[in-house]
């Protein structure tokens, strides 16, 4: 009957039912997303730092330094960060070590899938004397292009809900680790608590694409970045997610309100 039936629908001319994603409150097809993603990024990268600083106020370093704080970097730590094109963590990973001299071997290593990402972040470098510091490889956190067990510690801030497929990526980055190794993630949040709430969700929906469109000429991206917060999964839900990969003591630091998050979990 089976057979008979999947004839027939043939016969009618009728398609079968396209899979469906989300790129921000937009339903796409089934791997779609991903060049949709790599476009944004593509026309936000010469501005996407200043854009940061404009967007939270500058808050964003206060976030970042606290997750360096809570990384906790020491010599001989070998870093993964994920999704950090311009290299706002590895500067401020390597800052925390002391800078190391130029002539040692690489003590982090940035993944970027968005080479326009990559570009801005080895000129950055090179502007501040981190060129020999850091090695920079195009790769797609959902299949990092690195040996099992390679990394001390993997972070990503602020590039997990731009990824298509977050159980792929959660489980790379277990991966990648070494027995013992940490796994911080830094990400926007949707706060439930409703003062917060309110004046948040006006401030994304109607300042964010404003400032976006002044200062890179570019409202629609700053839309969907916007909208990419709200289709994430809740703190509790992503911290399950970790724990279903193999992290253990999987922790959440609500920042700012709950507006941020930052995950912490362990390899053993």
């Amino acid at each position: 009957m089976a057979g008979k039936k999947n004839t027939e629908t043939a016969k009618s001319g009728a398609t079968a039912p396209v899979n469906q994603d989300h790129f921000g409150f937009k339903n796409v097809p089934e791997g779609a997303r991903q060049d949709m993603v790599n476009d944004v990024f593509d026309k936000v990268a010469s501005k996407y730092d200043l854009m940061n600083d404009a967007m939270s106020g500058g808050l964003h370093r206060v976030w970042k330094r606290h997750l360096i704080n809570r990384l906790r970097p020491r010599a001989g730590m070998k870093l993964l960060d994920v999704a950090g094109g311009t290299g706002d963590i590895a500067f401020r990973f390597l800052d925390a070590l002391g800078k190391p001299e130029e002539g040692g071997p690489p003590s982090v290593t940035v993944c970027d899938i968005n080479p326009n990402m990559l570009e801005v972040g080895r000129d950055r470098a090179m502007d501040l004397g981190y060129w020999k510091n850091i090695e920079w490889v195009e790769g797609n956190a959902e299949n990092l292009p690195f040996e099992d067990e390679s990394f001390d510690a993997t972070t990503i801030a602020f590039g997990i809900r731009n990824v298509t497929r977050l159980e792929a990526a959660i489980k790379e980055a277990h991966r990648i680790l070494k027995p013992g190794g940490r796994y911080l993630v830094l990400e926007f949040s949707s706060t439930t608590l409703p003062l917060i709430k309110n004046l948040y969700d006006w401030y994304s929906f109607n300042v964010i694409p404003t400032l976006g469109r002044a200062i890179t000429g570019d409202e629609e991206s700053y839309r969907y970045l916007v909208e990419s917060i709200r289709k994430f999964p809740r703190p509790e839900d992503f911290a399950g997610m970790m724990e279903n990969a193999g992290f253990i003591r999987v922790s959440r630091d609500q920042l700012a309100g709950g507006v941020v998050t930052l995950y912490s979990g362990w390899k053993v």
